[in-house]
């Protein structure tokens, strides 16, 4: 697993940059604890609601550590954060916090990964990729007919990795967008081939929209997909580790 720095002591955004932090979700329980006591009743309800402990001990950590996080940026307790909701479920800062900071989230396979930004609404996405999974039912339900093609021309060795990379690169842009399914995986072009970089090439309801956007591919390990989604351009990229 590619090895990212830790953190400065005090985290603080430039304009035109994006900082993405990871993070492992399978924490000691003492540490599990400590991270439930800083959520909002509704998100302890919410992990309760989980049927297996693995689950409901990762949704703990991964809002436990985006309020950490958050915290951090805004200089605040991280229990005293509120947040507020899209229809689609989509969570943002309440108004009274800096409505300037943007973040996303996304988690699989015990790792997480967080996105900030100042310059506009994001979205990341994070797959594990399981050797078992064939995804080309999949790809030709809910790809476009551009992305099916693309698919089927490569190499069958590596159709695996791009399925996901295809699916990560639409799941950012979808999040960024904040409709949740309600706009249709099919609706747009992304690229998916390993010689081509992450790029929003399409979309079909706005011949303009995607030369608003940027994508990029985030290297988190070789058992991972993830990729980054803002609609902004000329933006410089941070990683960093999130301390356990």
């Amino acid at each position: 697993m590619p090895i990212w720095p830790a953190p400065p002591d005090q985290s603080s955004l430039a304009t035109s940059e994006v900082q993405i932090w990871r993070a492992s979700l399978d924490q000691s329980p003492t540490t599990v604890d400590h991270l439930r006591q800083l959520l909002a009743p509704d998100e302890q309800s919410r992990a309760d609601r989980f049927h297996f402990e693995a689950d409901r001990r990762h949704f703990i950590v991964a809002r436990g550590y985006l309020r950490t996080l958050l915290g951090r940026y805004l200089g605040l307790a991280p229990q005293g954060i509120q947040f507020v909701y899209t229809k689609y479920g989509k969570p943002s800062l309440a108004m009274e916090l800096d409505q300037h900071l943007k973040f996303n989230l996304a988690h699989s396979g015990g790792l997480a990964l967080y996105a900030f930004t100042l310059l506009g609404e994001i979205g990341i996405d994070l797959e594990h990729i399981r050797p078992e999974f064939t995804g080309d039912d999949i790809a030709r339900r809910f790809f476009s007919a551009t992305e099916v093609t693309a698919l089927d021309q490569l190499p069958v060795t590596e159709r695996h990795q791009a399925f996901f990379d295809c699916w990560t690169r639409k799941e950012a842009f979808i999040k960024a967008k904040g409709p949740g399914l309600s706009l249709g995986l099919d609706q747009f072009d992304v690229t998916l081939s390993p010689d081509r970089p992450a790029k929003l090439l399409r979309t079909g309801w706005d011949e303009a929209e995607a030369s608003r956007w940027s994508l990029q591919a985030i290297d988190v390990g070789p058992a991972y997909a993830a990729a980054v989604a803002i609609e902004a351009h000329d933006w410089q990229v941070s990683y960093f580790q999130v301390k356990n």
